[in-house]
């Protein structure tokens, strides 16, 4: 088996498909790539079982066809220090003794066979299928996956949920004290109009993927589950992964409906006010204090260990009765910082419950809410 193919468009390749591999894996194969030639196709598969990650690339000129593990280490560290150049690699099929030659030497691997690499898991007769926009989904999964969870007794909230209807996708991730709740109307779905809702969770390892690899495609994702493993198809890339089994929470029973307190503000003016004043916050509770009167909002943190506080006050829309909440100030930032639109909605009942923040206008084909639980305040 051999081929030619340039250093730099298969490093690349190589380097996207190599975030799947574990630093430690339980079967040895699994440190290396699979190499599988056909005709002028290359393609390229990296994997830790749970996850595999596959691209395909078009090579220069080609001899026989075969399949063929390489250590990804080695190979990534060797091509990493070549210009662009077309490199030509040559496996012997008998010993799968490799020696990839360049315009000045020549370099000596030794493969193993691409037989003990494992085989793909094939969905069940009954898979369902659902198409959507790149745009849509790499938005989808970039506003949730900072929420997932990392929660060793409820797997269920390490992933994103994916909440499918006849006529629209939700997008769900939660840790308990956080949640965000994203909605766009997809395409096309085999989900029939009487059926309610299908769903499952994606991981965050393979959603983590996703969010890396969407930004270089464009299309349409074509998506097929079953009740095991789900299939994203992308016009340069196929992200193979095991769902996380069990049930997720009811999202929606934890959305507060009726909230009479609705504050409009800058998102950036609050954003910045919260990074200032959460720096003297007591660094074991994290706790910020939002006092909200009318057309302004009271910002105030203190740490009594360290006799250090601060306070500011920013103008926002509200003429609503007083009402003053606490948030544990990294989570907010890090919702604030998630939210797009210029202005946003806090929307509020009590200092008990918890707290909407919505962006005041969505983008198009999008509709997002992410909810905050408060903290107890003991004045």
């Amino acid at each position: 088996m051999k081929f030619i193919v340039s250093s730099t468009e298969l490093l690349s390749h190589l380097q996207a498909i190599s975030r799947v591999i574990n630093s430690k894996n339980s079967l040895p194969i699994l440190d290396n790539f699979l190499f599988h030639l056909e005709g002028s196709k290359l393609t390229l598969t990296a994997s830790d079982i749970e996850t595999t990650l596959i691209t395909s690339m078009e090579v220069d000129s080609s001899e026989g066809n075969g399949k063929v593990a390489v250590a990804s280490r080695l190979l990534l560290d060797t091509l990493r220090e070549f210009s662009d150049q077309p490199l030509t690699f040559s496996i012997n099929d008998s010993n799968l003794a490799m020696v990839i030659t360049s315009s000045n030497g020549s370099y000596n691997f030794i493969g193993q066979s691409g037989d003990e690499y494992p085989r793909l898991p094939e969905l069940q007769s009954d898979a369902r299928t659902l198409d959507l926009s790149v745009a849509n989904l790499l938005s989808g999964i970039s506003k949730t996956l900072f929420c997932t969870a990392d929660d060793e007794l409820r797997p269920v909230m390490n992933g994103i949920f994916f909440d499918i209807t006849y006529n629209n996708l939700t997008l769900v991730a939660t840790d308990a004290h956080k949640l965000v709740r994203f909605r766009t109307v997809q395409t096309s779905t085999s989900v029939q109009e009487d059926e309610g809702s299908v769903t499952f969770i994606l991981p965050k390892k393979p959603a983590t993927m996703l969010k890396n690899i969407l930004p270089k495609e464009s299309g349409e994702v074509q998506i097929h589950f079953d009740k095991k493993n789900a299939h994203f198809k992308l016009a340069n890339y196929t992200i193979i992964c095991r769902q996380i089994e069990g049930r997720f929470p009811n999202y929606n029973a934890v959305i507060p409906n009726n909230n009479p307190n609705k504050i409009i503000i800058d998102r950036s003016t609050l954003l910045n006010a919260m990074k200032r004043v959460s720096v003297f916050a007591n660094q074991g509770s994290n706790l910020v204090k939002l006092y909200f009167a009318e057309n302004s909002i009271h910002i105030s943190a203190q740490d009594i260990d360290f006799s250090i506080s601060a306070e500011e006050t920013i103008s926002c829309q509200y003429d609503g009765d007083p009402i003053k909440i606490g948030f544990k100030s990294p989570f907010l930032i890090e919702i604030l910082g998630n939210i797009n639109s210029s202005d946003i909605i806090l929307e509020l009942s009590d200092s008990s419950r918890a707290g909407l923040i919505l962006p005041f206008i969505n983008e198009e084909n999008e509709n997002i809410l992410m909810l905050l639980m408060p903290m107890l305040l003991n004045d």
